[in-house]
């Protein structure tokens, strides 16, 4: 039985019409799903009882199994979810100044190998389906609205999404779409597409199908290197794609989206933190059109890397090149942060 939250607006149309049910009917499933909060079908009012009857005999609703809910001082939340073949994957809202923004799981582990990263200690077992990925984010709702039980504003409500979570998100990319999809339909969650954040360590065919599609949404690239020595020790998937071939591939969806891309930079100390390396990336980026979004990095025990103490020098650095940058607020520190930690702690891999 699959589960309705897997379907977007056109392919519940569809369905519902090989069924001789009426396509508006998906606007109105979808309405009480997204809108309404509500995911009971007999509670679905407006639908005849012959298509409440076939929802509930060929679809379920099921959510993810909350098994941590992890509150930081700042605000961030993780979640740790069970899914319905006892896997686990992590959730993070992190509050904003401009809203709440949630950042996503696609992939049951990750086969990407960055040796800094806990996502990658638990090798990639499976795409997440379209459902695995939407429900994250209608859970934090249902979280948020629990929280602030008398907000009339919107406030307090998901209006960011970033796809940065366990796993890589175009690796999965047919669910990662439809997932896209959903977030942006008027119908589904009404997040607008320039509120969405997709990344990606580098995969060069599909970042130029994405670029192909010509979304709205933005693309971050996981750069983490100013060069290919630096960035095939540490990042795997550059010996596939050096940075020649990744370069190319921003050159090509900025002239063909027009839009401005992100370079995901984690800062670790004595490995990519040095001002020749913050040089070495201004030539590298230089001219295009993107910024720098500079990531102090969240130490995992297991692995010899550490935050870099040379932040403030390599901003610097990167200023005095003219070259468009920020340091991202850490989000999270006293508790388990790094992306993919929780779960490996809980699996008993990570201590």
């Amino acid at each position: 039985m699959n589960n309705i939250l897997k379907y977007t607006n056109k392919q519940l149309q569809d369905l519902l019409a090989e069924n001789n049910f009426k396509k508006f009917n998906a606007d109105q499933i979808f309405e009480w799903i997204y809108l309404k909060n509500e995911l009971d079908f007999q509670k679905m009012t407006n639908l005849s009882l012959e298509l409440r009857k076939f929802l509930n005999e060929n679809f379920n609703s099921q959510l993810l199994e909350e098994l941590v809910c992890q509150e930081s001082n700042d605000g961030t939340v993780k979640f740790l979810f069970k899914l319905c073949d006892n896997r686990s994957i992590e959730t993070v809202l992190m509050p904003q100044s401009y809203g709440q923004s949630v950042c996503v799981t696609t992939q049951v582990g990750c086969n990407m190998g960055c040796t800094f990263c806990a996502s990658g200690i638990i090798k990639k077992i499976r795409n997440l389906d379209v459902d695995e990925i939407v429900a994250q984010v209608y859970y934090v709702n249902r979280y948020l609205k629990n929280k602030y039980p008398n907000d009339t504003t919107g406030k307090n409500r998901v209006s960011h999404i970033v796809v940065m979570g366990i796993g890589e998100p175009l690796d999965n990319y047919e669910n990662t779409l439809n997932f896209i999809n959903i977030l942006n339909s008027p119908k589904g969650f009404g997040i607008g597409a320039r509120h969405i954040t997709v990344s990606t360590c580098g995969l060069v065919p599909k970042i130029k199908a994405f670029a192909d599609l010509q979304l709205q949404a933005n693309l971050a690239i996981s750069l983490h290197a100013p060069n290919d020595e630096i960035r095939n020790q540490i990042m795997p998937i550059n010996k596939a794609f050096p940075l020649v071939k990744l370069m190319e591939a921003v050159d090509y969806y900025i002239a063909k989206t027009n839009r401005r891309i992100t370079f995901e930079y984690i800062l670790i100390d004595k490995v990519n933190d040095s001002v020749e390396s913050a040089h070495q990336l201004a030539a590298l980026i230089k001219g295009k059109n993107a910024y720098v979004n500079l990531i102090p990095y969240n130490e995992v025990h297991e692995n010899p890397f550490r935050k870099s103490t040379n932040i403030d020098n390599f901003f610097k650095a990167l200023k005095s090149k003219k070259i468009n940058c920020i340091v991202r607020k850490e989000f999270g520190a006293d508790i388990d942060a790094a992306c993919g930690q929780l779960r490996a702690i809980r699996e008993g891999i990570l201590k």
